[in-house]
């Protein structure tokens, strides 16, 4: 049934809106106030002004936008005039709330992926939040339609904006007008309050200079220019002070120079910091009462996960916009046809637009404003994600939402891996255990940490207790038992090891629930340290049926306790899968002709003969394999039986001959879905997650539970630090969050549990470049908060904080003084940035003029002070013992020109500072300066 909608009322949702101002875009009207296309032709008239349609789309946009770098990084323009003007770097990551901007973000140039966003700030204007929605379309036009486009609303940034900015959003009170300053990374007169929220994704607000902008559970920093206070409410936690810290330091390296002191005051121990509490109290004044409460974090910010998905098809019928429900969920990729537009409305959390490769002109350019539009009619918050993309480029998030996806050119991941579908095949896949070590990636794909060589014990739970079992009996399983099988093996002469709990289909609960516990309690022998996975029934990883070598064989039911008779003289089917003794196994099936797959080999076993079964559409290595699981079965001698050649004691053994699956293309792959991290949580009695989109290690906290999908297996990694509850919750929330998956995913998915510090390669490939050190060193909040709270410190903060109190002047926008980063580079050239900026913008630091900053006559400044430069020669590969004078050996590269470090190092000082420890290690080591 097709439904229309209007914004805010039932009935015709009519694109033609000739009482109000817009301009031309394509054939229709774009029309700012009311957010949507207008058929109407002629001019637009307003009753408080007056505005003539223009035509956005001309030459010198066109112009323009061949400026646009399609070298991977990020680029950022704001709207001034209805004009783009680009952002220098410094700026980055600080949003004023009056404006509006549009930030594409370029991936590799090989992959040519590129996301586009226009951000929204809450207090922009209705015409610059329309031109930056036609500037967006514009240049998505401009690079060849493959962007996503993504829609931003201030406070509620989807996962991939915030990624770009690791340290966090900025939001800046004021707009254009204040922003059209230079930007000087040596001016210190500024003062200014930000209040600081989230613990995974950071976002700072200016706020009111006074203690009511206070309270107990967030944090604040002071910027004073050459001081930056930090002020930790007492509920605050770790993962928030250490969050913060980094903002502060990240606003003393981009825009001081690295000229500033940071101090750290803890709300509850003010006394212990007597004299950062006298700066603060010298610029606040003194505080009256007590301070608020706790302020708990925005709902939006921790997304729930919900079922409901429903698709759309969107299409003009008589100047109406016909918003037409084609499915719901679970849905599938042959829904979306080419030659359309649709909708995907997640419940309300986030609308996506699929534009088909067919679909016509002005409907792929009207795509982001129908959404707007949908969003209008359907009630919808106005925050609410928008997502616009052209086929062939879908999101992650998108196909995940589908049943099945498969894109059309894609080739299988290293050359071989066909996964175990309902009935599909399995190809045979060669493992060097080196290789899969070595290349963590490698054994992530293919889901193997080794070649399953190693050492493998075998335990069932008998009257709720452990009871070993044989090794001649290893790879039986009854689906009336559990069992637990601990699996070791060695990496660099360490022990590693995986405990699979495996639960039978008609083990009772007290038998599943005794598993569980005595996996803990193996678990505690190990000292915590083997990787526990969740295996039901039918749901085998691929590591686990290369441990038994082919000899894997599951029993429908029955137990493998001794004592227990097993039935006798009765008929059993075994459906066996596989090309090798690593992916083999042999599942009983009901003992019926129609079970029978033309694909596989089967066993028929009964009192009177042993028959296998050959399907016509087998080879040789499954035929091969067939037999050896046959012999392990039985032993009397086999009788051969070719699919068509069946003797009639076969079909009478089977219950008669009846039909069965025979098409040879019922073979299938598994499709390809890109892995997805959450940081989760049940602490408010639902289930939420933070999805962390660009993923890597370091968004691995050690406070948090996360769970990484990806498709074929849930991982849950536990921190070191997690609390008891999300720790003991972790299975539930797994289940849970596949239960809720749109996308109906199967609950029997395999669930690997994973504790910092052991996990395995088929966790760490998911992530680029582990290190699997990152844990042992580095700075905890503690350190870097000694660190900053040093006594020498604390006599440079005050020193600082006396020499900002002689030069202050008048601040802000109207004072002529320091000028925050976020405004354009030059409100009269809208793309090429004019000479006074280019110092900020090239490979030189910016000089240290003027009395508000100190100069460095000798060389770069280092946070900690300046630096003499010295010959490269004189750096490069030298032992201690022979560096220049005052050189320290640590830190060669801080005694290097601008123009040196970035020819030895790749990149400019600010860059190379953003890099993780590891990667800087790496560089210097290459340079010669470690």
């Amino acid at each position: 049934m097709a439904r229309s909608f209007t914004p805010g009322k039932r009935g015709r949702f009519s694109l033609e809106s000739p009482k109000v101002p817009g301009r031309v875009f394509g054939s229709l009207r774009f029309c700012w106030p009311c957010f949507t296309l207008c058929n109407n032709r002629t001019y637009c008239k307003h009753a408080d002004r007056k505005l003539q349609c223009s035509t956005m789309m001309n030459g010198s946009n066109k112009d323009a936008f061949k400026s646009v770098s399609r070298k991977a990084g990020l680029q950022i323009w704001t709207i001034h005039n209805l004009q783009m003007v680009p952002l220098p770097a410094q700026s980055f990551g600080n949003f004023f709330e009056g404006d509006c901007y549009i930030v594409l973000h370029m991936s590799d140039a090989k992959s040519s992926a590129a996301d586009l966003h226009y951000w929204i700030g809450k207090a922009s204007s209705q015409d610059e939040q329309g031109g930056a929605a036609v500037y967006v379309s514009q240049l998505d036009e401009h690079l060849g339609g493959a962007p996503v486009q993504h829609r931003e609303v201030q406070g509620h940034e989807t996962p991939r904006f915030r990624s770009y900015f690791k340290n966090g959003l900025i939001y800046k009170k004021g707009g254009v007008a204040s922003g059209f300053k230079h930007v000087d990374t040596n001016a210190y007169n500024v003062q200014r309050l930000l209040h600081v929220k989230g613990r995974k994704h950071v976002t700072a607000t200016e706020v009111d200079m006074s203690w009511s902008s206070f309270n107990t559970g967030d944090i604040f920093l002071l910027d004073l220019g050459k001081v930056i206070v930090q002020w930790n409410g007492d509920k605050s936690n770790r993962r928030e002070k250490l969050k913060a810290t980094l903002l502060a330091q990240d606003i003393r390296d981009r825009e001081r120079g690295g000229r500033a002191q940071i101090g750290v005051v803890e709300g509850g121990d003010e006394r212990d910091s007597p004299e950062l509490m006298k700066m603060m109290t010298a610029v606040l004044g003194p505080r009256s009462g007590s301070l608020k409460a706790a302020v708990p974090d925005d709902d939006d910010a921790q997304r729930v996960q919900n079922a409901s998905v429903r698709l759309y098809h969107v299409f003009d019928a008589s100047s109406n916009l016909v918003i037409h429900e084609v499915a719901s969920q679970p849905l599938t990729q042959d829904l979306l046809q080419s030659s359309d537009c649709y909708i995907l409305d997640h419940r309300g959390s986030s609308v996506m637009v699929w534009k088909g490769k067919g679909a016509s002109k002005e409907e792929r350019h009207g795509a982001l404003t129908r959404a707007v539009g949908y969003i209008k009619a359907k009630n919808y918050p106005a925050c609410t994600s928008v997502e616009v993309m052209s086929e062939g480029g879908e999101t992650a998030m998108f196909k995940h939402l589908f049943k099945s996806w498969r894109d059309k050119y894609h080739t299988q991941g290293l050359g071989t891996a066909h996964t175990v579908g309902k009935i599909a095949k399995v190809e045979q896949v060669k493992f060097d255990v080196q290789e899969l070590h070595a290349r963590p990636e490698l054994a992530a794909q293919q889901r193997m940490v080794d070649d399953a060589s190693g050492d493998v014990k075998v335990w069932r739970v008998e009257n709720l207790e452990l009871a070993e079992v044989t090794s001649t009996t290893f790879g039986q399983f009854y689906g009336g038992d559990c069992y637990l099988v601990l699996y070791t093996y060695r990496v660099s002469a360490r022990e590693r090891h995986i405990l699979y709990m495996w639960q039978g289909r008609h083990a009772t609960q007290d038998e599943v629930t005794a598993c569980a516990y005595q996996a803990v309690t193996v678990d505690q022998q190990y000292h915590g340290a083997p990787v526990q996975v969740r295996v039901v029934m039918g749901k085998e990883p691929r590591h686990f049926l290369a441990i038994f070598r082919g000899k894997l064989i599951i029993f429908q039911g029955g137990t493998g306790r001794p004592g227990v008779a097993s039935p006798v003289g009765g008929v059993r089917l075994f459906h066996v899968r596989g090309t090798s003794e690593l992916n083999t196994k042999a599942t009983e099936v009901a003992a019926r002709a129609s079970s029978l797959n033309t694909n596989d080999v089967f066993v028929l076993e009964t009192a009177q003969a042993c028959f296998l079964w050959y399907g016509k559409g087998c080879n040789g290595d499954e035929r091969l394999m067939g037999k050896d699981v046959a012999d392990s079965l039985s032993r009397r001698d086999k009788q051969l039986v070719m699919e068509g050649q069946e003797p009639a004691e076969f079909w009478m053994a089977l219950g008669g001959k009846a039909p069965y699956a025979s098409d040879k293309n019922l073979q299938r792959e598994e499709p390809l879905h890109s892995p997805r991290l959450f940081e989760c949580s049940n602490q408010t009695g639902r289930f939420r997650m933070t999805e962390v989109d660009d993923f890597a290690q370091s968004d691995l906290d050690e406070e948090d539970v996360m769970l990484l999908d990806t498709w074929e297996e849930i991982f849950l990694w536990v921190g070191i630090a997690a609390n008891q509850y999300e720790t003991q919750e972790a299975w539930t929330s797994a289940r849970e969050y596949l239960r809720t998956h749109p996308a109906d995913r199967d609950l029997d998915t395999p669930v690997v549990l994973v504790k910092q510090g052991f996990e395995p390669p088929t966790f760490t490939g998911w992530f680029h470049a582990w290190d699997s050190h990152k844990w042992s060193g580095g700075d905890s909040y503690q350190q870097m908060k000694n660190k900053l709270n040093h006594q020498t410190s604390i006599a440079h903060i005050n020193l600082n904080f006396n020499e900002t109190q002689v030069d202050s002047g008048p601040v802000g926008p109207r004072g002529g003084g320091y000028h925050p980063p976020g405004g354009p580079i030059s409100p009269i050239s809208p793309i090429s940035p004019p000479a006074a900026f280019r110092d900020h913008l090239g490979s030189r630091s910016p000089p240290a003029t003027g009395p508000t900053g100190p100069t460095s006559p000798t060389g770069p400044t280092s946070p900690t002070g300046p630096r003499m430069c010295v010959d490269p020669e004189l750096l490069i590969n030298k032992p201690a013992s022979e560096l220049p004078e005052g050189v320290d050996p640590s830190h060669r590269e801080d005694h290097l020109s601008d123009a040196d470090f970035q020819r030895l190092l790749g990149s400019e000082r600010l860059d190379f500072r953003r890099l993780a420890a590891w990667r800087q290690k790496e560089l210097k080591k290459k340079a010669g300066l470690f």
